[in-house]
């Protein structure tokens, strides 16, 4: 066998990409022509509160499960803000003013985020933003065609932070790396236990690989904008969302509605 022939036979037996089923299904083009004009929802991966160490997934049956760490290449992110005048004590509660974009805030005081001062550190306990800053990421996991959430409460955007420093610091952008997920256990000034979401690049995208995310994110970041912010509301027993701010300890329910 030739050594042409030897590197053709070991490339044609080599896995097929994880994420090449996109292509191979016309999933982004199926989404366009399906979604157009309707109200766009996903599923979501969520954060545990009492520090739990589990993300809780989507499951093949109406049941969830319960992972350790996965994969997924982050197609796009953007931040969310949420204040409430009065202290949070559980229920469905809508908040005072929120922001669909981290931008501009509707409802009281409304206006421009970066100019108000309830976004500014010491007007909540413990020296906090009495306006709660979030962010959230549209996944892809490996091996799956359509995108999922997660939203990252406060005490996770330290990290997430650092991650995309990490990256641009090499030239690299979140939908060009295949990002591995984890949790830690951490402790508040209060004692209260949250878990915070770790970060850290799995591998880099194959050409090929980054030709069918690219597609696919310039899709989701249009599809954002029509996202219904109820679907970040926890599904559990007690009815409560999974957000709990590092400051305090308190839960914070996010915002719902459109943008």
């Amino acid at each position: 066998m030739t050594k042409q022939l030897a590197i053709t036979k070991e490339l044609t037996m080599q896995p097929e990409s994880s994420f090449q089923a996109l292509a191979n299904s016309e999933f982004i083009t199926m989404m366009a022509e399906e979604l157009d004009g309707l109200e766009l929802t996903f599923d979501r991966i969520k954060i545990p509160g009492a520090g739990g160490t589990l993300f809780e997934v989507p499951g093949d049956t109406d049941e969830p499960g319960a992972i350790k760490e996965f994969t997924a290449v982050i197609l796009h992110h953007h931040p969310m803000r949420c204040y409430y005048k009065d202290e949070y004590s559980g229920g469905n509660k809508l908040p005072d003013c929120g922001s669909f974009d981290g931008r501009s805030g509707v409802g009281t005081p409304g206006g421009i985020c970066d100019h108000c001062p309830l976004n500014e550190f010491g007007t909540a306990k413990n020296n906090a933003k009495a306006c709660k800053n979030k962010q959230r990421l549209y996944l892809l996991r490996e091996g799956e065609v359509f995108p999922i959430l997660i939203s990252l409460p406060t005490g996770s955007l330290s990290t997430f932070t650092r991650y995309i420093k990490r990256l641009l610091g090499k030239g690299r952008k979140t939908s060009t790396v295949v990002t591995r997920f984890s949790l830690k256990r951490m402790t508040n000034t209060g004692g209260v236990a949250y878990a915070q979401v770790q970060f850290g690049m799995d591998r880099l995208l194959s050409a090929a690989e980054q030709s069918l995310i690219d597609s696919l994110s310039a899709q989701v970041k249009a599809y954002s904008a029509r996202v219904a912010f109820d679907s970040d509301v926890s599904g559990d027993a007690d009815g409560q969302a999974e957000y709990i701010d590092p400051e305090t300890g308190e839960v914070i329910q996010p915002l719902t509605g459109g943008r």
